[in-house]
C-alpha cells in the first residue's frame, strides 16, 4: 500500500526519531545529541494536515499496511500492557492528534515476544507496575517524507531522523519506546524528564552528572533502573540518550532477520 499522505498523519512523529513537540503546525529544533537539544525558534519544518475524515482514513489503512506486513499489536500479546500513542493524542509538539484513530502500538512478532517476557519480569519483581508502550514501529516511508522536508544539511539530519535509506530500528519494528506506569492509576512513573525530552537529563549516559548537578533525582534514577531492569532481562538494549527507547536486535541483526516496513 501506498503511504504518500502519512507525513500529515505522523508529522513531526519521526522527525527527531524520538522529540517531544509543542505548536501547532511547525517544528523548531536547533542544537544536536552531543550538546544536548535546546528548543529555539531558528529552525522550522512545515507539515500541512489532512481534513480530520482524511486522517482517520489514512490511520485505517496504516493499520491494515502494518498488519499485513506481519506485525502484531503489542495488546494483543500483553493484554495488560498501557499503549500512548504520543501522536495519537494532542499531547505532542503541534497540539493536535495527528494520528487519528491510530491508537494501537506494532512490533515484530519476535520482538512482542520478548517485551511479553519483560512484562513478565516486571510482574515477578514489580507487581504493581504495568508497562506503558509510546511508540513501536514507524514505516519507511514515513522516514523518507520527513527526511526530504527537513530543513538541515544533510550531514546533520541523522541528528533527528534516522537515514531512510540505511533504514533506523523503528523501521524494523524492533525498537520500542516505553516507560512503567502504576498498575492501579495508570500513571506513568516520574523518570526525570517528559518521553522525547531534548537533552542530558533524559541521557542514560549521564545520570551521574545530572544527579550531580541536581537536574534529576535519585528517584528519578532508580525508576529508570527498574525499566532497564526488565527490558535488559528481556534481551532489550538501551541507548545513551533516551531512557525510553529500547532496541531488540542491533541494525545488522534486524537486517539480517527481517524487512524494512515500507
Amino acid at each position: 500500500m501506498s503511504y504518500v499522505a502519512i507525513p500529515a498523519l505522523l508529522g513531526f512523529y519521526l522527525l527527531v526519531g524520538c522529540q517531544n513537540p509543542k505548536s501547532t503546525g511547525e517544528a523548531i529544533l536547533t542544537g544536536d545529541r552531543e550538546s544536548g537539544y535546546q528548543l529555539e525558534k531558528s529552525d522550522s519544518v512545515h507539515m500541512n494536515f489532512l481534513s480530520k475524515e482524511e486522517t482517520e482514513k489514512e490511520a485505517g489503512d496504516l493499520e491494515k499496511g502494518l498488519r499485513a506486513a506481519g506485525l502484531v499489536n503489542i495488546q494483543e500479546v500483553i493484554p495488560e500492557a498501557l499503549v500512548e500513542l504520543k501522536y495519537s493524542t494532542t499531547d505532542n509538539f503541534f497540539g493536535t492528534d495527528v494520528y487519528g484513530t491510530l491508537t494501537n502500538a506494532y512490533l515484530q512478532p519476535e520482538v512482542a515476544g520478548m517485551l511479553k517476557k519483560a512484562n513478565d519480569l516486571l510482574q515477578e519483581k514489580y507487581p504493581e507496575l504495568t508497562l506503558l508502550v509510546y511508540d513501536g514501529v514507524r514505516p519507511r516511508s514515513v522516514q523518507q517524507i520527513l527526511w526530504d522536508n527537513l530543513d538541515k544539511p544533510d550531514s546533520l539530519k541523522p541528528l533527528y531522523v534516522a537515514d531512510p535509506k540505511k533504514g533506523g530500528l523503528h523501521n524494523y519494528g524492533v525498537a520500542v519506546d516505553l516507560t512503567l506506569a502504576e498498575k492501579s492509576t495508570g500513571m506513568a512513573l516520574d523518570m526525570g524528564t517528559t518521553y522525547d525530552f531534548f537533552g542530558y537529563p533524559a541521557y542514560p549516559d549521564r545520570e551521574d552528572e545530572m544527579l550531580r548537578e541536581g537536574k534529576i533525582t535519585q528517584t528519578h534514577v532508580n525508576n529508570r533502573k527498574k525499566l532497564r531492569e526488565v527490558m535488559n532481562g528481556a534481551g532489550f538494549r538501551g541507548i545513551g540518550s533516551e531512557w525510553w527507547h529500547f532496541d531488540a536486535f542491533t541494525r545488522k541483526e534486524a537486517a539480517q532477520k527481517f524487512e524494512i516496513v515500507e
